[in-house]
Order: structure tokens, then sequence, then C-alpha cells
């Protein structure tokens, strides 16, 4: 069977580099224009040349989004743009517009390019059409169930890769297609503008539906058989079909999350390297610590997407459209003295003696200790003042790594 690759997001050089360091195979992340994360820090172009630099030599390849759906007037800065980093050995191209990739495929024959989840793939006719203009992945719409996936991957060749999301927030609408931000905002969501409206807060007064901060500006609103429609959908988590989805023969496993935190990033790409490496090694059981780890990261309810029902409208709607806060990122070890036993640390939130903390550690799930000592780099005593954005030491009862993660603990 074919290990899947484990695709992470990098919404800046810090959340990339937490991705590799916590196991991802390769990482998609965006230029300043023409991804849909506008909202992200994303690279610039020496940036970009950096990163890919520091992702290939540590062995992850990097997938560049030039997903957005650019308008006539926009496809000189396009092509300037694509002209500009064209000497970078960025591994592929994810783009949404056939007229994007058909400029990449003439302008470009070399370069690797992959269909994005816009392109709303659903079929294998779909995957077909783009596999025989020269796609080598697709990146399959969010809607599908793995029955559906499996039939796919049947009918396509082998060299034709599928990718899905197994992990992080879905649309509400088809696949990003939403009108929903325009509509209020005139910030296109199929631009990577989106206002994300389908999280607001919103109140019905009679027959019309209120945004908490445009009262001015009420919408109508009806029942239908009785029903309205909620707008925001649960998190997709798959951590529990870890090897439904690998048997599936999907080639790469998709995290979703460029806007969340590098502490996300590192989490969430350590719980599904850890359970691909159970699977892997041939003597698989299910851990629920992983799903306590995916717990600890800022997200929606969690449900399985459409991976086992067509229907979003039950299991998958959210009971709030508001997010499960993760919790506390400490600090980030910088160095440890296995003589001593003390550990170096880049403070990021408050730390006070007698905490309860736990340290994240590639390939392992949290491990508590209680924080006894803390001294500055001149080995004064800061028990009493602990402040944020400082170097620091603590003994440590067991051994840490630089890159490891410590945050506050969760019962």
């Amino acid at each position: 069977m074919k290990r899947p690759e484990l695709l992470a997001p990098a919404g800046n050089f810090e959340k990339m580099k937490a991705a590799i360091l916590y196991g991802a195979d390769a990482v998609y992340l965006a230029g300043q224009i023409f991804g849909m994360r506008a909202a992200a820090d994303n690279f610039s172009v020496e940036e970009l040349r950096e990163a890919v630099a520091y992702a290939h030599a540590r062995g992850v390849k990097v997938y560049l989004t030039v997903n957005t759906m650019p308008r006539q007037y926009e496809y000189d800065a396009l092509k300037e743009y694509l002209l500009s980093i064209a000497d970078i050995p960025i591994d592929a191209y994810i783009v949404a517009d056939i007229g994007v990739f058909m400029l990449l495929r003439t302008s470009f024959p070399d370069k690797e390019l992959h269909v994005s989840t816009q392109a709303n793939v659903v079929s294998a006719a779909d995957c077909l059409a783009w596999y025989n203009l020269g796609a080598k992945r697709i990146v399959l719409a969010r809607e599908l169930t793995l029955e559906e996936i499996k039939t796919i991957r049947a009918a396509i060749p082998d060299d034709c890769q599928i990718e899905a999301f197994i992990h992080g927030s879905m649309c509400v609408s088809y696949s990003g297609r939403c009108l929903l931000s325009n509509h209020i905002t005139g910030r296109d969501g199929n631009r990577g503008m989106c206002a994300q409206p389908c999280r607001w807060n919103y109140t019905i007064r009679g027959y019309e539906i209120t945004e908490e901060k445009r009262e001015n500006a009420p919408m109508p609103v009806e029942e239908v058989n009785g029903e309205t429609f909620i707008m925001a959908s649960r998190d997709t988590c798959v951590i529990e079909h870890i090897p439904e989805l690998v048997e599936a023969g999907i080639d790469s496993f998709k995290i979703e999350g460029r806007m969340k935190s590098a502490y996300y990033t590192a989490v969430v790409t350590n719980t599904y390297k850890m359970a691909l490496d159970a699977y892997f090694a041939g003597n698989y059981a299910y851990n629920p610590l992983w799903m306590r780890e995916l717990e600890s990261v800022s997200h929606r309810s969690y449900a399985t997407g459409y991976y086992f029902s067509d229907c979003h409208l039950d299991a998958n709607t959210a009971e709030s459209n508001g997010y499960i806060k993760e919790q506390a990122y400490l600090a980030t070890v910088l160095a440890y003295d296995a003589e001593s036993g003390v550990a170096t640390l880049s403070q990021r939130n408050k730390m006070s003696v007698g905490d309860k903390v736990e340290v994240v550690t590639p390939g392992a799930v949290g491990r508590p200790l209680t924080v006894d000592c803390l001294k500055n780099e001149k080995g004064e005593d800061i028990s009493a003042t602990p402040h944020p954005y400082m170097v620091f030491t603590m003994p440590t009862p067991f051994a840490v790594h630089p890159g490891d993660i410590v945050r506050a603990f969760a019962d």
C-alpha cells in the first residue's frame, strides 16, 4: 500500500518551519498575489525563493497556490508575476482557473500543475479531462463521499494523482464558490478576499436577519417547511479513519489552515503523522490521545465532512459559529542541556512557577510537567515576575528538543 503524502499549510515562514519540523512531506503556500488566502502573511518573491530552498534542504516539497480567478485586466500582472518566479524550483502550481492553467501549460511547460479544489472536481470524467490537459494531480472537491473517491480512483490512470482534505474548515458553499461575502461586503471569496460572513453572528427579528455589526442593513429571511438554514459547518476531522482513507488510494492528505497559528500547524501535522506512522508500521491501533491533540487547537466542533455521508445538514452542522479556542502556546524550546536537564526557551505567553504545562515533541503526544523554576538569561530567578516574549531557562524531568512546544495543560 502506497503511503500518502502529508501536505500541510504554510501561511508564513514560521508556520512552514513548524509544518516541516512536525512531519509534513510537502507544504502549500502563496505569493503575495493570485492566492486564495490574501489575508495570510504569504511570501514575497525573495521569501518564496528562501522558503523553497529551506524546504528542499529538508526533503520537503513546496506547492504554490495560484488559484484565484483573475479577470482579463489582471493577466498582464499574472504573466509578470509568473516570470518573476520562473527560476524558483517550485514543485507544483495549484491552479483553479483553466485560463491560468493553460497559461502555465503553454508558457512554462516544465512546471507541474495541480488542479485546486476550487475547480470543484467531483468525477472521474472531470479528473481525466484535466489529466489530458496536463494536470499531474487533482485536488478533489470536499463534497465527495469516500465511496465516490474510491470509484474515481479506480477509473483514472495510476499516475493521475488525487488529493483530499482530511482536516480543517469547510466552506458552507460548494468548495469555496461562495457569493455571500461579495454580496454583503464587496469582498470576493473567489479572489482571495473572503470576509467569512458565514461565521458572523446573526439575529432574526420577524422576517429579517441582521448581522450584529450591520444593524442598519437587515436581510429578508423566510422559513421553508418550518426550517431555516444555518451556514456555519463543522470542521473536518478524520483522525479516526486513517486506514479507510489510505486504502481508498488517496495520494495526498491535505490539512486546511493557512490562516491558523504555527501551533495549529505543528500539532495537526504531528498528529496525522503519528497516525500514518502507526498504520505503515503494521501495528495500527487508534490512539484516543490523537483526538485529544486535535482538540487542543483552534477549531469548530468536529465531524467527518462528506466522507461517510452526502448530507451536511445534520451531523455536520455546527452548534455554534464560534471557534473552540486552542490551548495557550506558552514557549518554544531553543536548546536543552542533557547533563543539567535544563531547557532554554523562547516565551510566547506568560508562565509561572506551579503551572501545569505540556511539552509537544515531533512524533509524540503532549507530555505533562509542572513548572518548578524559571530563570532569565542572566540566571536570575523570574518566578515571581513572569513576562511574555523573553528567553528563559527551566529544568525539565525528561529530555526535550529544539523546536518542542510548551503549551498550557488541559484536563
